[in-house]
């Protein structure tokens, strides 16, 4: 990684694996300014992880989509923002668990993933993702 200061290279200080963002944070200070320049550095979803959609097609995976299909089920809660939040990374962190033979994730598995996690959580939820999600 290049300085953002100078544009020089930089060396690791300290590192960091963050578990519950599944990202790892690190502290790298420039060989050339001595400047301290702070990354996280997390998986690219759509680059790394493949959807498969009931036409067969394979999509790159955007975490936006779940993440919005988690909200408007929990939209009836006060918490509704946070609580999909953190219900998504959630699901992220054991999405590889459900990965197939190809490396991409069917949808099927995945709506039954976010339904066992959604009744887990809130059964009002579940019932709502499934009317719109069906299987």
């Amino acid at each position: 990684m290049v300085c953002t200061y100078c544009g020089g290279p930089t060396a690791v200080v300290n590192s960091r694996h963050q578990k519950r963002a599944n990202q790892v944070w690190r502290r790298r200070r420039c060989l050339q300014c001595n400047n301290v320049v702070t990354t996280v550095e997390g998986l690219d979803y759509p680059a790394s992880i493949s959807f498969k959609p009931q036409t067969g097609v394979l999509q790159p995976f955007q975490r936006d989509i779940l993440f919005i299909s988690v909200y408007e089920s929990l939209r009836h809660r006060k918490t509704a923002v946070s609580d999909a939040e953190a219900l998504t990374a959630t699901l992220l962190r054991s999405l590889p668990a459900y990965f197939d033979s190809s490396q991409a994730v069917a949808r099927n598995t995945l709506v039954e993933a976010v339904a066992r996690t959604l009744r887990r959580f809130d059964h009002a939820a579940s019932v709502q993702y499934l009317a719109f999600h069906p299987l």
